[in-house]
């Protein structure tokens, strides 16, 4: 089953992220004091524990946070996925808006490694239901129509 490994979250954009116990989700925002919340497509990033381990296959010293990822994730295959898919993370709903990012300015992670994960394998998602996401949730795949299992709305 796919679960959530850690939840994390920075106070400014550009910096690692720190792993808490829980954070809060809010619809159209994303995850209530991170740096990379707003009004935007990019409310909150997810990344594979899978992915984390390709770069410690690499040498790189490198856990949960350390990518800026807010929500690392186990037994999913997040690159898998398609913009407008929705998950189902606790009681929250996403939407994801992105796949992988364009990385302007080469990150400590790529100059110690060659390369970087994040870019080509993390995801992006809006809050489109709010809700408390903590270590050990589940994560589904929902339907996107309205009425589904999830009761999303968009």
């Amino acid at each position: 089953m796919a679960s959530v490994i850690a939840v994390c979250v920075s106070k400014e954009k550009g910096e690692r992220k720190v792993p808490v116990p829980r954070v809060e989700l809010v619809v159209g925002h994303g995850i209530e004091g991170d740096a990379h919340a707003g009004d935007w497509h990019r409310q909150v990033s997810l990344l594979a524990s899978e992915s984390i381990a390709k770069m410690r296959a690499l040498g790189l010293d490198v856990s949960s946070g350390d990518f800026a990822e807010n929500i690392t994730t186990a037994g999913i295959e997040l690159i898998a996925l398609r913009v407008g898919d929705w998950l189902a993370i606790a009681d929250t709903l996403l939407e994801i808006t992105q796949i992988g990012k364009e990385c302007h300015s080469r990150c400590a992670i790529y100059h110690q490694a060659g390369d970087c994960v994040m870019p080509k394998e993390g995801i992006f998602v809006r809050v489109l239901r709010g809700g408390t996401i903590k270590p050990g949730d589940g994560i589904t795949q929902v339907s996107t129509e309205i009425g589904s299992p999830a009761g999303g709305e968009s």
